[in-house]
């Protein structure tokens, strides 16, 4: 047995000196733990909900451990060649199967907040702008997780594994919208903070056209075949190019290279304990429906040993709200849907007739224009200008009614401007856009309830205080460098008539803590009160990380599927007894 564990790993791609003291440890593990092999009983040695940044990751360790692994995916899977060749094709882009929209991309909006997200085999990975930066040291000591891990000394190692698995790299291609952010930069005096994202892409060899073909670049010969970057613009509209390092080319590939099935539009309704004991010890049975019909909903239960939660932020919520008012998990924390936070975002712009913003990676370069504030160039490919329906004329004022009346004062005062920010054609390729975060902590709650405007169901709805949406420090920026750089300032029209924010970055709502009275799951990602049950998804956040969450979610995943010992066989197991 510890032979073909041995090959097994020198095989990995990922073989480095710290993969040997994490196999050897988990060597040390079997010989440590009883963990046994799964009876007859059960289907899968650990089911998944979701195959995001956390889903991913979780199914690729578990199958490196030798277990076996079901991944459930309410969304599709897809390839380079099914993707839209723009959002106006909103069949293809945007996932709302009940209106039969089977794409990717999904909106859902609350009181509080306007939320992005994505539904697809490789979960948000394949709509993302693919940023993946590291947050700064001091979110580690804020939130419910401070004090409840040495997170600056375990984390550092996890970050590593996850930028290597994902290929990422400092941005290499420059497009117009990057150089006029640094431009814009030195105009405003803080030119020295500006740099390139750091990304999942394949970029082409210095001096040589993107667009080739070349054998598995990161996993000696063993992953996929990738092509270069072309620097469309397109990452967020799902990569048509092979270029994107989505999970689908790395953790996810791994796991069903080594036998995780993965279930694609199908959706997780029900998980209650198996057996006599209610804290999951026996296992769980969990039943499914499929994600894109409305009547064959194909009912399905498997018997399983462990459940790993990851559906997303607002997806797990959702569904461990609907397990503990259903009964099924009743015992789950009552700090359950407590502070959701969102990086403190706003959504900017600046508008160029005439020019083309379009070229490049989706988010290429950013600055920081004060200690708190962080501007991202952003921008969608030429011809998607979906997302223009949702921008408008930036005015100033204060958030509310009064914000309301000065729009449209502006907008009868130069009806001609009004008129053409509200425009959708050519907004991709004319729009340098700002994606705004700031390290300010600020959060709401989500709950489950019957809404006034909707009775005949419970519904995931937001409480609690607004989050910020009007940053002064950023729109005063827009508005000057529009001024200063020939352009006219945007804004989302959310933010004006309603004062709510977009977001892409949910986070938190079961959040790790020390307590089940601070948060839902321990520093281990065990679900407080129940054995066998865990959430690996950005729901486990304890605190506003200020950069995109992404890798942060995939290192976190990565220390959460370390505490798991490697398989023991059957054959072990007789050996032992």
């Amino acid at each position: 047995m510890l032979t073909m564990l041995g090959r097994r790993f020198q095989r990995h791609p990922n073989n480095d000196r710290h993969r040997l003291t994490r196999w050897q440890q988990g060597l040390e593990d079997i010989r440590m733990t009883q963990f046994p092999a799964p009876s007859a009983p059960y289907d899968f040695d650990f089911l998944v909900v979701g195959s995001g940044f956390g889903g991913s990751v979780s199914a690729c360790r578990l199958t490196e451990k030798g277990y076996s692994v079901a991944v459930m995916e309410m969304g599709r899977r897809w390839k380079p060649e099914d993707f839209p060749k723009t959002s106006w094709n909103t069949r293809r882009w945007v996932w709302r199967p009940g209106l039969k929209l089977f794409g990717f991309f999904n909106m859902r909006m609350f009181r509080h907040v306007m939320i992005i997200c994505g539904n697809a085999v490789g979960g948000g990975s394949i709509t993302y702008a693919n940023t993946l930066l590291v947050p700064p040291d001091h979110v580690w000591d804020e939130g419910s997780w401070a004090g409840a891990a040495d997170w600056k000394r375990d984390m550092p190692i996890h970050y590593a594994h996850a930028q290597r698995m994902l290929g990422v790299t400092d941005n290499k291609l420059m497009g117009r919208a990057d150089i006029m952010l640094r431009n814009m930069a030195d105009a405003a005096g803080v030119g020295h903070t500006f740099k390139p994202t750091r990304v999942a892409a394949f970029f082409p060899p210095e001096g040589e056209p993107g667009g080739k073909t070349y054998p598995d670049p990161y996993f000696g010969g063993e992953g996929p075949d990738r092509s270069t970057c072309i620097g469309c613009g397109g990452c967020m509209m799902g990569c048509k190019h092979n270029a994107k390092n989505s999970l689908d080319k790395n953790y996810l590939y791994f796991a069903e290279k080594r036998g995780a099935q993965v279930f694609e539009e199908t959706q997780v309704v029900d998980v209650r304990p198996l057996g006599g004991k209610s804290d999951g010890a026996d296992g769980y049975e969990v039943t499914t429906v499929r994600s894109t019909t409305w009547f064959r909903r194909q009912r399905r239960t498997f018997r399983v040993r462990n459940v790993v939660f990851s559906g997303s932020s607002l997806g797990t919520q959702e569904l461990l709200f609907r397990l503990k008012q259903g009964g099924s998990l009743p015992n789950i924390s009552d700090d359950l849907g407590n502070r959701v936070r969102t990086n403190a975002e706003s959504i900017l712009g600046v508008r160029f007739p005439g020019q083309d913003m379009s070229g490049g990676v989706a988010i290429g370069s950013s600055i920081y224009i004060d200690q708190h504030t962080h501007i991202e160039a952003t921008r969608y490919p030429k011809g998607s200008d979906a997302m223009g329906l949702m921008t408008t004329l930036l005015v100033g004022g204060k958030p509310g009614w009064t914000r309301i009346l000065l729009w449209l004062g502006v907008a009868l005062r130069h009806p001609v401007q009004f008129l053409r920010m509200s425009n959708p054609v050519g907004f991709a390729r004319q729009t340098l856009i700002f994606l705004v975060m700031q390290t300010i902590d600020a959060s709401l709650r989500m709950r489950l309830k019957r809404p006034w405007y909707w009775p005949f169901a419970k519904v995931l709805c937001s409480e609690g205080d607004r989050i910020p949406t009007f940053i002064p420090q950023a729109n005063a920026f827009t508005e000057k460098m529009a001024k200063a750089f020939g352009g006219t300032p945007m804004t989302t029209i959310t933010e004006i008539l309603f004062n709510v924010p977009f977001t892409a970055h949910c986070m938190g709502g079961c959040a790790i803590a020390a307590t089940p009275e601070a948060g839902v799951i321990d520093p281990q990602n065990r679900v407080f009160n129940y054995k066998n049950l865990y959430v690996v998804d950005g729901s486990m956040l304890g605190a506003n990380l200020g950069v995109n969450p992404s890798l942060t979610i995939t290192a976190l995943a990565e220390r959460a599927m370390s505490f798991i010992p490697v398989r023991r066989s059957a054959v072990e197991v007789e050996v032992a007894a």
